[in-house]
């Protein structure tokens, strides 16, 4: 049983998760050989003020 974990930044709409999960599922199922029933994916929204790259927060780069 695949489990994936998606990490992004809130804000997608649910069309966009409808998409992203179904593309990674379909690509899990080509290359592992399980059916996509075996697929787990957990989405993690987090805000810009959590995440940081290069010493500044994602809300501060703007």
């Amino acid at each position: 049983m695949p489990l994936v974990t998606i990490k992004i930044i809130e804000g997608r709409t649910i069309e966009q998760k409808r998409g992203m999960v179904k593309d990674v599922t379909e690509a899990i199922v080509k290359n592992i050989g399980c059916p996509p029933d075996a697929v787990h994916i957990d989405i993690v929204e987090m805000k810009q003020e959590n995440l940081a790259q290069g010493g500044k927060l994602f809300c501060d780069r703007r």
